[in-house]
């Protein structure tokens, strides 16, 4: 049943998905990394590909950027589609000094300067966590694999550039690891549909230090994180 934006039939979307934000980093994945791909979903170019991983079925989607497109798309891939596990695989920038480049960091929870949780209308704000299965077993793999790692709390930004200069200081003060764009609403949706979900971001910038990854960097330093989330998913 084809929805506004994704125009996948009935049964082609895995219960388990990887939600990179680039639609092109989707389809690095499925060439990269699954065998008998299929390809579900092209409105608006947000790509979308089935295939399969050491021989578990396994789906990979484009999520766009910012809060109101994830939360578009994974609302309808679990209203719609039955998807039960969403692992957001993403780019960071790290807001303290222990966290570097190509460090991978898992996330426990997200804070957000978003108001994306107003519209459930609750007396107070809503902590956005993952699933702790999840959590556990990319946090046991990681350390299997002896990737450089760090699990906390993460923040979920609507504005990419910030026009109050060095406002990030305030978020590293209270412990959180680095700036990203989606795992809020990821989280919300995910637990307000009894679904799971995860944020696992590769260090992509430090606004510590000022260093950035190149575009091939972006690219083939990802390969850890994608590897470990579809050995976990």
């Amino acid at each position: 049943m084809a929805t506004p934006h994704i125009e996948a039939k009935d049964g082609e979307i895995a219960e388990s998905i990887l939600l990179p934000g680039d639609p092109l980093r989707a389809k690095f994945i499925a060439d990269n990394f699954l065998t008998d791909v299929f390809q579900f979903n092209r409105v608006r170019n947000m790509l979308g590909f089935t295939g399969n991983y050491k021989g578990k079925r396994v789906s990979v989607m484009g999520s766009g950027m910012g809060m109101p497109s994830i939360g578009i798309y994974s609302y309808e891939l679990i209203k719609f589609y039955g998807v039960k596990k969403l692992i957001r695989v993403g780019s960071a920038g790290s807001v303290q000094e222990d966290i570097k480049i190509k460090d991978l960091v898992i996330a426990q929870a997200a804070s957000t300067n978003s108001n994306f949780s107003k519209q459930f209308k609750l007396r107070g704000e809503i902590s956005a966590i993952s699933d702790y299965g999840l959590l556990s077993k990319a946090v046991n793999r990681a350390e299997e694999l002896k990737l450089r790692h760090h699990v906390g709390n993460i923040m979920s930004s609507d504005t990419f550039y910030d026009f109050e200069k060095g406002s990030w200081k305030k978020w590293a003060k209270m412990g959180v690891a680095c700036l990203e764009m989606e795992a809020y609403a990821l989280f919300l949706t995910a637990t307000l549909l009894n679904a799971k979900a995860l944020t696992i971001c590769t260090i992509s910038d430090s606004l510590v230090t000022g260093e950035s990854m190149d575009h091939v960097d972006r690219e083939t330093a990802l390969g850890d994180m994608i590897s470990l989330t579809l050995d976990i998913i």
